[in-house]
């Protein structure tokens, strides 16, 4: 019987394609995981993996095996978990992804009730603007928009996100704003690059009655990548953005911005909370997933998202 621990780094390395993100998510050394399956092997009188300085390519028997035991090892180490979790209070470091300016003011203000409840848990979080690899990088989740689903991970949607047009009341003051999405052109827009393409982001804009309309944006007066900084320039007076609702919200609140063709917007998609996809979570991220959503919920966070409504906030 081959001992729990070297099968469990052979089926995290399998899934991960590396020892050292096996390791990240074990609690181990790349070195102490490359010796668990290199004991396993020996035991097994076979090749599990093929290696290469750049990653680990499971061999034929590699494959069978994993198909084997992958699912069977992942109820087994749950079991365990939970076992050894019952009664306790809920402890540990919570590896967290989200998003830069979205976890400053929608995550970290939820932090004391959190911690209140949960004292014995500490927060690890990695606030950064990219997709991760939940898994294999070792996070217990992510807060995002659009994270590919590898397998083994779930999302858990907290609501649509809506892009909107602003500007600031005195960009508007003295003229007309527009009547209609096509009508952007004659203003200043400030434009959003998508990172990841490099190109200009456009945007199909729609309304409650069913209508839908390019928003049609002449020559950028700013171009940013950051919607955090075409909020910014928005209430400086440059001009015209179109922004996700997360951004916007806080200064349509305080009335640095207000909404330009009210009741018009773009669905950008779910918001969602992602997490391994186990029967048993460990005990810290169950409480942080129904925290979140519990928290979401009760402020009503999915409507304040929408742009459907012609209310400026």
């Amino acid at each position: 019987m081959q001992p729990l621990s070297h099968l469990e780094s052979f089926v995290r390395s399998a899934e991960s394609g590396s020892f050292s993100a096996a390791a990240r998510h074990l609690g181990l050394t790349p070195a102490a995981v490359s010796k668990n399956v290199a004991r396993l092997e020996a035991g097994l009188g076979l090749r599990l993996f093929q290696r290469s300085t750049r990653k680990l390519t499971l061999t034929e028997g590699g494959e069978q095996l994993l198909q084997q035991i992958s699912g069977a090892l992942g109820t087994l180490t749950d079991a365990v978990a939970g076992a050894a979790e019952a009664g306790r209070q809920p402890a540990g470091t919570l590896k967290v992804s989200m998003g830069q300016a979205f976890g400053r003011e929608y995550l970290v203000p939820l932090l004391g009730d959190f911690l209140a409840r949960y004292p014995a848990i500490v927060p690890d979080w990695d606030f950064d603007n990219r997709q991760v690899d939940l898994i294999g990088e070792g996070f217990d989740a992510a807060v995002g928009g659009g994270i590919h689903l590898t397998a083994g991970v779930v999302a858990r949607e907290l609501a649509r996100i809506h892009v909107v047009a602003v500007a600031a009341p005195r960009y508007l003051a003295g003229r007309p704003g527009p009547a209609h999405p096509t009508e952007l052109a004659a203003f200043d827009c400030i434009v959003r690059r998508s990172s990841g393409t490099g190109r200009l982001r456009s945007w199909t804009l729609r309304n409650a009655a069913g209508d839908e309309a390019p928003a049609v944006e002449g020559p950028p007066r700013l171009v940013f990548s950051d919607p955090e900084a075409m909020c910014r320039t928005a209430t400086m007076g440059l001009g015209i953005a179109l922004v996700p609702m997360p951004f916007a919200l806080p200064s349509l609140q305080s009335g640095a911005l207000v909404r330009v063709l009210p009741g018009w917007y773009a669905d950008a998609g779910p918001l969602s909370l992602y997490y391994a996809s186990k029967k048993l979570l460990p005990a810290k991220t169950r409480v942080f997933v129904d925290f979140v959503v519990e928290q979401f919920r009760a402020q009503d966070f999915a409507q304040r998202m929408s742009g459907a409504c012609k209310a400026s906030a």
